[in-house]
C-alpha cells in the first residue's frame, strides 16, 4: 500500500514536499513515479526514481525540471517529491505509483497506486 501526504494550498512561488510511504513493502526494491492529474486532464508523469539496485536514477518531465526533485529515504520507507517555485499550472491531484519492473512514464506501467493528494497553487 502507498500513502501520499503533504499536499495543500499554497501561493505561486511557494514550495511543498510530498511524501509517499510504503507499508508492507520495501520502497528500496521498486521504481517509484509521481504523476499528477488536473481536472479534465489525463494523468501525467511528473518524476520518477529507479530502484536502488539500478542506481536510483531520477527522471523528470520537462515542465518540472529544475523545480522539482524526487528522492528516497530508505530508513523511512518513503519517497519524496520536493516542489519548488510552484505555479498555478502545477495545481492537480498528485499520485505516487510503484512498479517492480522498469521505470516508465506511462501510468499503465504501474500496478501500485496511492490515493492521491491535492496540490492547489493560487496566483
Amino acid at each position: 500500500q502507498l500513502v501520499e501526504s503533504g499536499g495543500g494550498l499554497v501561493q505561486a512561488g511557494d514550495s511543498l514536499r510530498l511524501s509517499c510511504t510504503a507499508s508492507g513493502r520495501d520502497v528500496n526494491t521498486f521504481a517509484t513515479g509521481w504523476f499528477r492529474q488536473a481536472p479534465g486532464e489525463e494523468r501525467d508523469f511528473v518524476a520518477g526514481i529507479t530502484w536502488s539496485g539500478s542506481g536510483s536514477n531520477t527522471f523528470y518531465a520537462d515542465s518540472v525540471k529544475g523545480r522539482f526533485a524526487i528522492s528516497r529515504d530508505n530508513a523511512k520507507n518513503t519517497v519524496y517529491l520536493q516542489m519548488n517555485s510552484l505555479q498555478p499550472e502545477d495545481t492537480a491531484v498528485y499520485y505516487c505509483a510503484a512498479t517492480y519492473t522498469y521505470l516508465a512514464t506511462t501510468d499503465a506501467s504501474y500496478p501500485l497506486w496511492g490515493q492521491g493528494t491535492q496540490v492547489t497553487v493560487s496566483s
